[in-house]
């Protein structure tokens, strides 16, 4: 309150920072005499959807029907004969509607039983064009005539005798055209991009194993979970003839397609070279990284797990090229993590790197994984961590591979309810008793 005893508005701190403040007209009303009758006017005859339909209201009722393609709704009210605005009813209402095509809405209407007051008239507005003399080689002052806006002007009413002007403009109609085009543009535009996001989508998924080797000793399962339609996580298993196999998980920089094309590339490069270097990890990984790196940008990069397991051994050999060490439960409930022995792939070109192994027993489990799995955040801010990740597996040690997989995509989804931000990738690794 002011001094005066008056109630003052202060001024939001939001809305003083706002400049075009949001406004726009909300409704006119027209006053009618029959609201059911009227209804069917405008709704079946004129083709306005009924917005609100307040006819059974325990007061005065009414009904709001609108345009098509307005912003502004019309409210049919109907009066008590006795009131002053019941004189109102049949006039004219000053209310003008505006169509892109005149002619063609007016057959329309006309056809389904309005009633126009005036017949379509063409309106143009000229100015005059003075040529002055000497131009053209004319000597002569000269005057013309050319249009520079033009209309066209109808009038109909309704069965209460109000009545509505209709209206087209050249402008309006070249105005909405061209919004008609953009529109269509823009909708073809976003079909096309969601049409090949999918099939990106659908080529991404083939670049994950289709098929799984047997093997006596070990049992496995995988699996990707881009944030996005595609990502840049990559598991793979390399077959290197009938008792061993190569486990492959992976993490390119990046998020999206981009990443993607980057995982494919790696992926192809990979394949490519377990052909040439099956026998030779080392050898193996130190042409991958070459090709990588003359093959991709200069920051891109990726960090990998490589592994090559014999399944007669149980022996584990691997190169961890800076990614997150897996972490091997043993039977016994100790803790194994197998830590990098090299630096990121596709960073530098001279590039070295170490084999290292471990020996698998009956009941232990191997769990490969990317940062999207530990670095996914509760909404209050936490990590799901490492920790975390232990335990679960743990909890679950005792399921099969694809059920230990299920249930860290499930912790992991329960502790980060909101939109996946990175991509999950695990691999889940079962040492089994077999023949040695």
């Amino acid at each position: 309150m002011d001094d005066s005893g008056r109630q003052v508005f202060e001024e939001s701190p939001v809305r003083a920072n706002r400049e075009n403040v949001y406004l726009r007209l909300q409704s006119v009303t027209i006053f009618v005499r029959d609201l059911d009758r009227s209804v069917e006017f405008y709704v079946d005859t004129l083709g306005f959807p009924l917005v609100f339909d307040g006819r059974n209201r325990p007061s005065r009722g009414f009904a709001v029907v609108a345009p098509p393609d307005g912003t502004a709704n019309l409210v049919l009210s109907a009066p008590e004969p006795s009131s002053e605005t019941y004189k109102l009813i049949g006039r004219n209402t000053q209310i003008t509607f505006i169509t892109e095509d005149l002619l063609a809405k007016f057959r329309e209407w006309r056809r389904r039983g309005v009633v126009f007051l005036v017949a379509p008239r063409l309106r143009r507005l000229k100015h005059r064009v003075v040529v002055q003399a000497g131009q053209a080689g004319d000597a002569r002052a000269s005057g013309g005539a050319a249009p520079i806006w033009g209309g066209a002007f109808a009038r109909f009413k309704d069965p209460d005798g109000n009545s509505f002007g209709l209206v087209s403009f050249d402008e309006v109609t070249r105005e909405v055209e061209a919004q008609r085009r953009a529109v269509a543009e823009k909708e073809e535009a976003e079909r096309r991009v969601a049409q090949e996001l999918e099939i990106a989508k659908q080529v991404h998924a083939r670049f994950f194993p289709q098929s799984r080797p047997s093997l006596q000793s070990l049992e496995f399962a995988g699996c990707c979970i881009p944030a996005r339609h595609v990502g840049g996580d990559y598991y793979d298993y390399l077959h290197f003839g009938p008792q061993r196999i190569g486990l492959v998980i992976g993490d390119v920089s990046g998020k999206g397609i981009a990443a993607a094309l980057l995982m494919a590339n790696l992926q192809a490069n990979l394949r490519s070279q377990c052909a040439i270097s099956i026998d030779q990890p080392l050898h193996l990984l130190h042409s991958v990284n070459q090709l990588f790196c003359e093959n991709t940008a200069e920051a891109a990069f990726a960090t990998l797990f490589f592994a090559e397991y014999d399944d007669e051994s149980r022996r584990l050999r691997y190169i961890n090229c800076g990614h997150l060490p897996p972490l091997l439960l043993h039977a016994d409930e100790s803790l194994e993590k197998l830590g990098a022995t090299a630096t990121v792939m596709g960073a530098f070109r001279e590039w070295e790197c170490e084999l290292a192994e471990c020996q698998l027993c009956p009941g232990d489990t191997l769990l490969l994984y990317t940062d999207g799995v530990t670095e996914s955040f509760s909404p209050l801010g936490e990590e799901f961590g490492e920790e975390r990740l232990r335990e679960t597996l743990r909890r679950n040690r005792e399921q099969c591979c694809e059920a230990v997989v299920s249930s860290i995509l499930e912790e992991v989804q329960k502790f980060s309810p909101h939109e996946q931000h990175d991509d999950i990738t695990l691999i889940v690794a079962k040492c089994i008793a077999g023949t040695l």
